[in-house]
């Protein structure tokens, strides 16, 4: 069985996250999600619309994803890929290269290009001038 890992926030899930999930389990055949925690958002300056809880159970409910597990901090990716066995690393386009160190864990690079026309950031930007 050929495992693929992803990691990410997945706050205010829309259909780029669905994309790049539906991507990701093209590339193998059992999909685990890393979730950034609600503590690790704080850790990156970041606050997340929805809890961990609330983004876990979003996850959990798309057919593509078979397995959610906290991201906690970033050096963890070492382990995991260790851990649960994972053949394949794959992350959005604009970390292009800043993985390629997993390369050496015997684990496949591959970034994915984003859906260009959304992102969170630009929903919450949206939002934020009604």
């Amino acid at each position: 069985m050929k495992r693929v890992i992803t990691y990410g926030t997945f706050d205010l899930l829309h259909y780029g996250h669905i994309n790049l999930l539906k991507r990701a389990k093209a590339l193998g055949d059992y999909l685990i999600v890393a979730l950034s925690t609600d503590e690790f958002n704080a850790l990156k300056g970041k606050k997340s619309y929805f809890s961990y809880d609330k983004r876990k159970a979003l996850l959990e409910a798309i057919r593509y994803v078979d397995l959610v597990i906290p991201e906690e901090n970033w050096e963890q990716k070492v382990n995991d890929i260790h851990e649960y066995h994972v053949d394949t690393f794959v992350i959005g386009n604009d970390w292009e290269g800043k993985f390629d160190f997993l390369k050496k864990e015997g684990c496949e690079v591959i970034y994915l290009p984003r859906t260009p026309e959304i992102s969170t950031t630009q929903i919450k930007t949206s939002l934020g001038k009604n």
